[in-house]
This record gives structure tokens, C-alpha cells and sequence, in this order.
């Protein structure tokens, strides 16, 4: 087998508003602004100016964020973030940060419908909308899920062409014990 990455370098989005996003990203969520490069470079035939920001991650990846001074660029680039709950971003954090991260989302008194929270079985998560209207997940695993992680990894592709040829039986022993039995 080949080599895997070692890790995600950064995600990287389009902002219509780099201040609030950062207010959001480092008030709210306690990620720390690490980098902001200020650039114009030759892209797609002509130079376009713009400001990229990244949030650190804990291990050493990032959010990042772009933002065009050229309102035509900004157009071309920054296309609305679809609003699916399918769509999002989900970040690893143990059962304390996501507690956190609670706290602080209600004391900055995002509620629902731009923040809720599902048990899954085999974590709990927490998601949130940022000032874009991209949907940030806060993933805490549950500890048993790790046990079986061997096991789904080699059914994983068995379970994949079941559920494609049609079998939607449920498969989550964290989740509807009944019906997975």
C-alpha cells in the first residue's frame, strides 16, 4: 500500500467577510488566527488581489479563508456555500473542548436552527453555522467506537456494495440496536 498523507494541510473556502469570520472562527470557536497572507498573484488571466487567513487546528492543519478586493473577483470565486446539512466540515475534539465550544456558541447566543447537536452512536456532534453559512461540526467519538474499528474497516467494502445493490438494513450497533440486530 501505498504511503497515506500524513495529515490535512488546510480546507480552504471563499468569505464575503473576512472580520466576521474571524470573530467566529477565533471569539466564538477558540481557534487562533495563525497566518494572514496579503497576496496578488497571476491566476486564471490576470492578477487577482486578495487576503487568505488560516485557523489552527491542533494538529497542526487549518481552516483557511480567502477574500478578493475586486468585487468581480470576489464573484467569480466566493459562490454561495450550499446550505445542506450534508455539507460541512467535521473536526476531532475530546469530550471537554466540545463542552466548551458549547458554552461558548450559546454565550454568543447562536441557537437553532444555526446550531443543534446528534447523537450518533459512535460519537457525539456538535454543529454550528459560521457567518457564511458553512456548517462546522465539533466531533466527539464515543470511546467504544475504537474497539470495532478494525472490524469496520475490513467490512467496510462488503458494506458499501450491500447498501449499493439495495439492502438499506441498518448496520450502527451504537444506534437502533433493534434494527440492526
Amino acid at each position: 500500500m501505498s504511503k497515506l498523507p500524513s495529515r490535512l494541510h488546510h480546507t480552504a473556502y471563499v468569505t464575503k467577510d473576512l472580520e466576521a469570520t474571524r470573530a467566529f472562527y477565533e471569539d466564538v470557536i477558540g481557534l487562533p488566527l495563525s497566518a494572514t497572507w496579503c497576496e496578488t498573484d497571476f491566476l486564471f488571466g490576470k492578477d487577482r488581489t486578495y487576503c487568505h487567513v488560516f485557523f489552527d487546528l491542533g494538529d497542526g492543519s487549518s481552516l483557511a479563508f480567502f477574500q478578493f478586493a475586486d468585487a468581480e473577483d470576489q464573484a467569480q470565486f466566493g459562490p454561495e456555500i450550499p446550505a445542506s446539512p450534508f455539507i460541512h466540515i467535521a473536526l476531532n475534539v475530546d469530550k471537554e473542548t466540545q463542552a466548551e465550544i458549547e458554552g461558548r456558541i450559546a454565550k454568543a447566543g447562536i441557537q437553532p436552527p444555526n446550531t443543534y447537536t446528534l447523537e450518533h452512536g459512535y460519537c457525539r456532534s456538535v454543529y454550528v453555522n459560521d457567518p457564511n453559512g458553512m456548517i462546522v461540526e465539533f466531533t466527539c467519538d464515543d470511546p467504544r467506537a475504537a474497539e470495532g474499528a478494525a472490524d469496520r474497516r475490513a467490512r467496510a467494502h462488503a458494506e458499501l456494495k450491500r447498501w449499493l445493490a439495495g439492502d438499506h438494513t441498518n448496520n450502527n450497533l451504537f444506534r437502533h440496536e433493534e434494527e440492526a440486530a
